[in-house]
C-alpha cells in the first residue's frame, strides 16, 4: 500500500515519486511545463532560512517552488530498499 504526502512535507536531501497534482489552472500548467507529472523523482535540496520557497531537483533543473504550491502535489517516499515502507513497522515497539 501507498502513502502520500506534500511535497513541501520533504526534508533536504528526501527522495520521492510525485503521484498526483491537485490544483487546475495557471499553477497546474506551470507544474506540467517544468515536468512535474505523474511517476517524476524528485530530490528536496533545501528549504530557504524561513522554510519557503524549497529548492528541488526535478530532471535536471534545480526548481524553487513555495510551500503553499508544494502542498498541491501528492508524492509517495520509496522505502530506501525498494520495497513498499510498511507504516506498521515504523510503530512496533
Amino acid at each position: 500500500m501507498e502513502y502520500f504526502c506534500n511535497l513541501s512535507q520533504l526534508s533536504p536531501g528526501q527522495y520521492a515519486v510525485v503521484r498526483q497534482i491537485l490544483t487546475t489552472g495557471a499553477i497546474r500548467r506551470r507544474f506540467l511545463d517544468l515536468g512535474i507529472i505523474e511517476d517524476t523523482e524528485i530530490i528536496c535540496l533545501g528549504k530557504s532560512p524561513m522554510g519557503d520557497p524549497g529548492a528541488y531537483l526535478i530532471r535536471g533543473a534545480v526548481i524553487a517552488i513555495r510551500a503553499k504550491d508544494c502542498r498541491q502535489i501528492l508524492v509517495h517516499i520509496p522505502a530506501a530498499d525498494g520495497r513498499e515502507s510498511d507504516s506498521s513497522a515504523a510503530f512496533a515497539g
